[in-house]
């Protein structure tokens, strides 16, 4: 089987159609025996950009409204996030440059700017001078949660790249360059894999622990936090030039394509043992789209060539192509020590979803 990427976007294309028209403006989170579930009543968790984002990106491909229109709507609940503290943390990217970012740059709507500029500086909010760092998750009060800082971040970054350009105010870019300085220093190891989670001290920046989060154990190398890690400095060397940043993604992908296996399937952690059958679908996709991105910046054949091959291991056993289902992408796992494993989430659909028409050179870029 070869990599036919314009026969794939067409299939998700017509899958993605289908379901918007049976699911109305269902925010969904996963695909389950077949149904999307809907997330509108939990609107501030953090995958909720990314069906709009899917949406977006077919309707750059193809412009069918009903695909604008659900966009849309989605992007309407998210406003519930502003009035909601709790709500809000560093997962503002992924939210609001898929839904509000996408509409501004494909429609002009003014009303997308003005949301993104508040997502904006409510992220630029969560940066700790102390220790150079934006704040992960909150907490009830008590302190404990404030000096936790994730590799996922930095795939939230380019939002206050947009709000240093389009409002011409460099402060949202040195916090972002500087996030991303600080990662490439606590989260990326010497032998190019990267830790989950950080923990600083708040008020010294000193590195305190370094848990194991999704992955199997501390120490290991979970593979979407990797996926992270490969496309996050990618994106911060588009947006700063840094070569530091550029020679830290490349590390991270070197580690990532020396650590697959035969099949590119792509495990839930590399350092899992040999009879865990986990696998994450959602790494794949969101390391395909890096891998892609880095080839263009850095010109070498073989981050093209691996995303090619991971792309294709995908379309040849790990996707639900039926238009009268919802969900794509069948073994995705959110964490090792998850009760549930191999199946399907929204986010994992999305990145296969840029990956195929980046190869057809008809996607929109987001970030």
């Amino acid at each position: 089987m070869e990599l036919n990427a314009k026969k794939t976007a067409e299939a998700i294309y017509e899958k993605a159609l289908a379901s918007v028209k049976r699911n109305g403006d269902k925010i969904p989170y996963i695909a389950e025996n077949g149904v999307f579930d809907d997330r509108t009543d939990d609107i501030c968790w953090w995958t909720n950009g990314f069906w709009a984002g899917m949406l977006w990106q077919l309707w750059g491909y193809r412009a069918d409204p009903a695909l604008m229109e659900t966009a849309r709507s989605i992007e309407r609940k998210l406003d519930k996030n502003f009035l909601m503290a709790s709500g809000m943390d560093h997962d503002s990217g992924f939210k609001w440059l898929l839904t509000s970012g996408a509409s501004l740059r494909l429609t002009g709507d003014l009303s997308s700017r003005n949301r993104l500029i508040l997502a904006s500086a409510d992220l630029a909010g969560r940066f700790n001078p102390n220790g150079r760092f934006i704040r992960a998750w909150n907490d009830s009060g008590d302190g404990s949660m404030s000096g936790l800082a994730i590799i996922d971040c930095l795939m939230n970054l380019p939002l206050l790249y947009w709000a240093s350009e389009n409002l011409h105010d460099p402060r949202f870019r040195a916090v972002a360059h500087a996030h991303a300085k600080t990662a490439l220093r606590a989260f990326l190891r010497p032998d190019g894999s990267v830790n989950h989670i950080v923990v600083f001290d708040p008020e010294t920046g000193a590195v305190l622990d370094a848990p194991g989060g999704q992955g199997i154990s501390p120490g290991s190398a979970w593979a979407r936090g990797q996926s992270w890690a490969i496309y996050g400095f990618t994106l911060s060397y588009i947006h700063t030039g840094d070569a530091e940043l550029l020679a830290a993604a490349k590390k991270c992908a070197d580690y990532f394509i020396s650590k697959l296996p035969p099949s590119f399937l792509v495990p839930s952690d590399f350092l899992q043992p040999p009879e865990s059958e986990l696998e994450d679908d959602s790494a794949a996709a969101c390391a395909a789209c890096g891998l892609i991105e880095l080839s263009r910046i850095t010109g070498e054949e073989r981050y093209l060539s691996a995303a090619k091959r991971l792309l294709l291991a995908l379309l040849e056993d790990r996707c639900d192509m039926d238009p009268s289902r919802d969900g794509i992408l069948t073994h995705c796992t959110v964490a090792y020590h998850d009760r549930r494993h191999n199946h399907n989430l929204i986010y994992g659909d999305y990145f296969l979803t840029e990956a195929i028409l980046t190869l057809c050179n008809a996607s929109t870029f987001l970030w």
